[in-house]
């Protein structure tokens, strides 16, 4: 580049922040490193420059930043809470070819009930932890109530990522009624509005409209469109069927706003709610995993309705979280849901302060001293299991089904020496639970305070076949030598399993990552389950064509499942970072 061109594109940049800065106010704008840090750096994986974090207050503000970017030919990077798994919501590396402007809406918040509760319209700020908390007085609940709830998720995020959620009736975050803009192929910004809701003609109009509610019943449509997933319950039942219930590349689960995974700019969604039920949770161990799998297919094909959630546990996973997850539990526990976000935001804070000073991790040290001083949050029965059982289930049914579910497991572990089960109370049900939450990021503090020993973690969500009855996972010796631990824990009704494995120091996570990708293959599992590509899978070939189709001239998160990071998908098949053996094997 030339040094007339350097001095063009520093001028060009210029105006842009200065344009940006009189639409969202000056301290919206954010261009220090350290300002941008919690918002370029992934919750997990991934992290890269950008030429400002831009935050606006309202839809229009939205609407009208990314005008500006787009007619400045830069990429418009997406962003809510940042609380991915993959990366996907964060610059991957510096080889892009165009500066990167990351917007993140979490300050455009509002959740809008209509029909009586039973849909409602959600902002790009609305977490589904305040969802949760504005459906609870009217006894309805979203479509996911653990799990990434907890750390304050998006609402939109869980939708453009078809995220899965831990309730086995419900599926995949699903909707065909967004109102959302996109990038033509002749390079114009064109406002989209499928929410079924009339709102006006011009985006100013529309946008302004809705923030404020200024719309009546009548202009809300009951045929636009399915809000939810309507077929997935009937789906799960299936567990004859050779093929995975749910996982991110479905083409049956992609449309517009579902799965774009960044590939458009979204202001809203529109989604139906669910009835709240009563419910009882049973707790079972077992050494025997066949024990797990007759547990499941009996409960999906004979009650009446299906379970609301069967959660899986390993040992190892279960010890893990015990140890590096306790304070997440503890906060969760003392504190409500409500707080963690905030303290998320603080540690963040706080970890990059340290890390300038050298002294990267000092918070999880400091953490994993104080909880080990604290007595033993779990329930003494869970805690008896984990001594008895390799694997545990965690099982939540409706109360109509609990005496149909009580039988089947009397009758099935009544004279077993391979299992049992016990019925929680309301507080071991909430914990045991709750456990399983915080195993989720148990990991990530294992790894940062064994730095000596640890390379990194690989980490992978993945969709069995649901026939599947070899579910636990069989490694060639040679990778169990370079693994310190596993964990898997997942969804276990829907076959939705996450492993995280903890790699040794000097070993190549990226390799060992390829290698599992190759076990999964042979196996006929899918994958990503429900976190998405992000920056660390691998986009099928229906999941690349749909962010083509979304996004043209590669302007929204381009890079994203290894797919180009040039300008109008330049070298659109490579597939970067991938070993020539793999990228052969997927041709």
């Amino acid at each position: 580049m030339t040094t007339e061109s350097t001095d063009s594109t520093a001028s060009d940049g210029t105006q842009l922040l200065s344009r940006l800065r009189q639409l969202v106010g000056a301290d919206n704008v954010l261009t220090h490193a350290s300002a941008t840090r919690r918002f370029r750096k992934g919750h997990r994986t991934g992290e890269g420059k950008v030429l400002a974090v831009v935050r606006p207050g309202t839809l229009l503000e939205q609407w009208q930043a990314v005008q500006a970017i787009v007619a400045s030919g830069r990429i418009v990077l997406m962003q809510a809470a940042n609380t991915g798994l993959t990366g996907g919501s964060t610059p991957d590396g510096n080889d892009y070819d165009r500066e990167i402007v990351l917007i993140n809406t979490m300050r455009i918040t509002g959740v809008q009930v209509i029909r009586g509760g039973e849909q409602v319209v959600c902002l790009p700020g609305a977490t589904l932890d305040r969802l949760e908390q504005t459906l609870a007085p009217l006894g309805r609940e979203p479509h996911s109530v653990i799990g990434s709830s907890c750390i304050g998720a998006s609402v939109l995020g869980g939708v453009c990522n078809n995220s899965g959620g831990a309730l086995v009736r419900r599926g995949p975050a699903y909707t065909e009624l967004a109102l959302y803009a996109r990038v033509r192929e002749d390079g114009e910004l064109e406002l989209v509005n499928h929410l079924g809701i009339r709102l006006g003609d011009t985006p100013e109009e529309i946008l302004t409209r809705l923030q404020s509610g200024d719309y009546q019943p009548e202009d809300i449509a009951n045929d636009a469109g399915a809000a939810s997933d309507p077929r997935y319950a009937e789906h799960v039942r299936q567990v004859d069927e050779p093929t995975p219930a749910r996982f991110n590349a479905d083409p049956s689960r992609l449309h517009e706003a579902s799965g774009s995974a960044g590939r458009i700019c979204l202001f809203a969604v529109r989604l139906d709610t669910f009835p709240r039920e009563p419910s009882t949770v049973f707790y079972i161990g077992s050494n025997n995993p066949d024990d797990l799998t007759e547990v499941r297919r009996h409960l999906l094909t004979e009650l009446p309705s299906l379970p609301i959630a069967g959660e899986y546990i390993h040992r190892t996973a279960f010890d893990i979280g015990a140890k590096y997850g306790k304070d997440v539990f503890l906060l969760i526990d003392k504190f409500g849901t409500a707080r963690v976000p905030k303290a998320f935001a603080i540690k963040s804070r706080i970890d990059d302060v340290c890390e300038r000073l050298g002294l990267p991790g000092l918070t999880d040290h400091v953490l994993q001293a104080f909880t080990a001083l604290l007595p033993n949050h779990l329930p003494r029965r869970m805690r008896d299991y984990r001594d008895r059982y390799e694997h545990h289930l965690l099982l939540r049914v409706s109360n109509d089904t609990a005496d149909a579910t009580r039988a089947f497991l009397q009758q099935h572990f009544g004279g077993s020496s391979s299992g049992a089960y016990f019925e929680c109370d309301a507080k071991e049900g909430r914990k045991a639970f709750l456990h399983r939450f915080a195993i989720a990021g148990a990991a990530i503090r294992y790894r940062d305070t064994h730095r000596r020993s640890v390379q990194d973690i690989v980490a992978l969500d993945i969709a069995l076949r649901r026939n599947d009855r070899d579910w636990v996972e069989q490694l060639p010796q040679e990778m169990e030598g370079d693994i310190i631990h596993k964990l898997y824990y997942g969804h276990f009704f829907c076959h939705v399993f996450h492993q995280d494995y903890i790699v040794r120091k000097g070993v190549d996570p990226l390799a060992m990552e390829h290698s599992m990708w190759k076990l999964l293959d042979a196996r006929q599992a899918e994958y990503p389950a429900e976190h998405n590509v992000g920056h660390l899978y691998v986009a099928k070939p229906a999941l690349a064509d749909f962010y083509r189709q979304l996004d043209p001239t590669n302007t929204f998160n381009p890079g994203i499942g290894h797919t180009s990071k040039l300008k109008h998908w330049g070298n659109c098949c490579e597939q970067r970072g991938l070993p020539a053996a793999y990228r052969s094997s997927q041709d």
